[in-house]
């Protein structure tokens, strides 16, 4: 992920030492010789990191960290101080400050905390995208036999880092597989940033996937970092890829070829190690008949493809998802219902589901809160579900008496 280190400092030599040093570290770097210019970078969000020396022309350095003591958003800034200012630099930490180096400034000092400011702006863009694009819904692993199948392969192609293309009908619990993928493989603990594809208008998609820089378009006051570069070290998640305009399939296209893209407006060429997964709900075979879905892009992404099979292709799943769903809502609910009567069973196993597991969900919710006592029952339920399907439900195995 490429990272903005805003040098603050009227000594015009030392702005260009620090600077060469970290742009052949990979950092871009502005300067700046006054609080007032620096409170311009701040202000249009050009700066991911600011080293800020305490004594410059227009006031104490210390002074713009008070300013932007309560700012949300604000930079890690490191302060850099003569020997005389230390006291000065540690009532500064108190106050919020990263880090304080010491003039002269060892550059081997200044890598680390560099590194360590840069870790806090990694963690801090993710779970702003995490709040921004939370994964609603929680599902049971399934454990029907084509659905261990799909977790067998999903392992496999986590610990490999390769690119996943999930397909299955809506609410079949793509995103639950992506979240699997994560788990099982080494990016365990790395960023997991998920983009639907589908709710992005077609006009930001660029913008939200790759970034864009100030004044890149109208409207584009301050700089922002892209879901890809975010996902950097991790997973991108590209929900419903089926929905991405065709100009931009070809852009993602050379994106994960490169391993590397520009941001919207920018001229420098941001490399990133990112897992790409992705899904869809519609046939991209098809769509590649049609002309309406890249075939190279398709085969980009179709490293491996995990086919999530319908909820009523896989009914015997549906006593363990009601129980799981019974004990997530309970808690969250503040109810205790533990049983659910033969009818009502019945009747679930022989709906067709055509919102899958989402749908069955729903309907639990549904009969939990209409619900007064210990049991789920048929009048808790909608009543097309008992008239919907004639199909017999299937029989639970018997365990032979001995």
């Amino acid at each position: 992920m490429s990272l903005t280190v805003l040098i603050v400092d009227d000594e015009k030599n030392a702005r260009k030492n620090i600077g060469a040093f970290l742009e052949k570290k990979k950092y871009e770097v502005l300067e700046s010789e006054d609080i007032k210019t620096a409170k311009k970078h701040l202000a249009e969000g050009n700066a991911d990191i600011v080293l800020l020396d305490v004594q410059l022309p227009d006031g104490l350095g210390t002074t713009l960290l008070e300013e932007t003591a309560n700012e949300l958003n604000r930079p890690p800034i490191i302060l850099i101080t003569a020997h005389g200012d230390i006291d000065m630099a540690v009532e500064a930490m108190r106050n919020g400050a990263h880090d304080f180096l010491q003039k002269p400034i060892k550059f081997e000092r200044l890598e680390k905390s560099i590194e360590r400011a840069g870790k806090s702006v990694t963690m801090r863009r993710e779970l702003m995208h995490l709040r921004e694009a939370q994964i609603a819904g929680k599902f049971v692993q399934g454990q029907s036999p084509p659905m261990q199948k799909i977790y067998d392969q999903a392992e496999k192609a986590a610990k490999a880092s390769a690119t996943i293309l999930i397909s299955g009908e809506t609410g079949t619990g793509k995103e639950v597989i992506a979240q699997a993928i994560r788990r099982f493989g080494p990016r365990a603990d790395k960023p997991f940033i998920w983009i639907n594809c589908a709710a992005v208008p077609a006009n930001t998609i660029e913008s939200e996937l790759f970034g864009h820089e100030a004044g890149a378009f109208t409207g584009a006051e301050k700089k922002k970092p892209g879901l890809m570069e975010v996902a950097d070290t991790g997973i991108l998640f590209l929900d419903e890829i089926s929905s991405m305009p065709e100009d931009m399939q070809a852009k993602l296209l050379k994106a994960l070829e490169d391993r590397s893209f520009r941001r919207m407006g920018g001229t420098v060429e941001i490399k990133v190690d990112v897992q790409v997964v992705a899904a869809s709900n519609k046939d991209l075979k098809k769509m590649m008949d049609d002309g309406t879905f890249r075939d190279d892009l398709y085969f980009r992404l179709n490293v491996l493809e995990l086919v999530i099979p319908p909820l009523r292709e896989r009914r015997e799943e549906i006593p363990e998802l009601i129980a799981f769903f019974v004990r997530d809502l309970n808690a969250q609910m503040g109810m205790n219902i533990n049983d659910i009567s033969p009818e009502a069973m019945d009747a679930l196993l022989k709906a067709e589901w055509p919102g899958n597991i989402r749908e069955l969900r729903n309907v639990i919710e549904r009969a939990m809160i209409l619900c007064d006592g210990p049991a789920l029952d048929v009048p808790h339920f909608p009543e097309e579900l008992f008239t919907a399907s004639k199909k017999p439900a299937p029989k639970a195995k018997r365990k032979s008496k001995k």
